[in-house]
Order: structure tokens, then sequence, then C-alpha cells
């Protein structure tokens, strides 16, 4: 009967009317900037072999208003060959997260790791598209472990932050 209880109180609002059980909703994702250059073409399609593909990550949390978060994942490509660049790919991608009542400690690893992992699958399918569609082979990024990511930043941070100065005379 007690377990009844605590199940039905969850859900209840507190005395001024507001509910304090976290809540998290994607409000929107968008292409914010989607560039493609092949500025080798039309030879690059000529050249022999695999070209070296270089990916490179960034993620970026702001605060719009009260309760309103954008994440960006910016993820930018490189496919360079002996011959030159084969094609660069840039991809802005955005999604709009309302948050209310998750506290403040946890509230970056959500930004920071849970939101890029909801919106990679998306910026990944625009990415392999863009790259398909400069005619060359769709780019399907492996998934990322975000969570991870983001502990082991955690804990570099940490470790620097507690260990010596560098540099002491």
């Amino acid at each position: 009967m007690a377990e009844e209880e605590g199940i039905a109180n969850m859900g209840e609002t507190l005395a001024n009317g507001e509910d304090n059980l976290p809540q998290v909703a994607l409000i929107a994702q968008y292409v914010k900037d989607l560039s493609f250059e092949n500025p080798n073409a039309p030879a690059v399609y000529q050249w022999q072999g695999q070209p070296q593909i270089d990916v490179q990550f960034n993620i970026r949390a702001d605060t719009l208003g009260e309760d309103v978060h954008e994440v960006a994942l910016k993820i930018d490509v490189t496919a360079a060959a002996d011959q030159g660049v084969a094609f660069k790919a840039d991809l802005l991608f955005a999604g709009l997260f309302g948050i209310r009542n998750v506290p403040q400690d946890q509230l970056q690893g959500f930004l920071l790791a849970e939101a890029p992992r909801l919106l990679f699958p998306f910026a990944r399918r625009v990415l392999a598209d863009a790259v398909r569609d400069g005619n060359f082979p769709p780019l399907m990024l492996e998934p990322i472990d975000f969570g991870a990511l983001y502990l082991q930043q955690q804990a570099q941070a940490q470790a620097l932050g507690t260990g010596e100065p560098a540099g002491q005379a």
C-alpha cells in the first residue's frame, strides 16, 4: 500500500501548483549550417584508391531562455588523397530542448552527452546525404558514445584542476 501511495504521489503537483518531476523535451532539430566542397571535380572521380577521412566533432550548448537550451553538434569531415582534397563537408546540426526541474549538477551532463546522442543519428543522415549528393559513397559515421566522452573530459578536467600547476620554477 505504501508503494502505491509513493507512485501516486510522484505525479502530483506541489502545493504551489508546480510539477516537481524532471522534464525534457526535444522541441525542434534543424540544420544551422551545411557546406559541401568538391574542389577537384571532375578530376577527383578518376582518382584511384580510397581517400583518408578525417572527422572532427564539437558540441556547444547555449541557454536561449528559461528552460530552453540549444545544443549544436558540429561535424567537420575532410577526405584527402595523394592528389589533393576529394571533398570537405561541414555540418552544424542543432536541437532545441525544453528542460525543467533537472538538477543543475545533472544539466551539463544532459546537454553535452545525452542531447548529442539524440541528435547524432539525424546529423549523420544529413551528412551522408550531402556526401552522396556530391557523387561520393555515403559517409556512414560510426555511432559515438557521447556519455563516455563526456565522462572522460570531466575526468581530464578534474585531473588538471587538482594537479600541480605546470611550469613551477
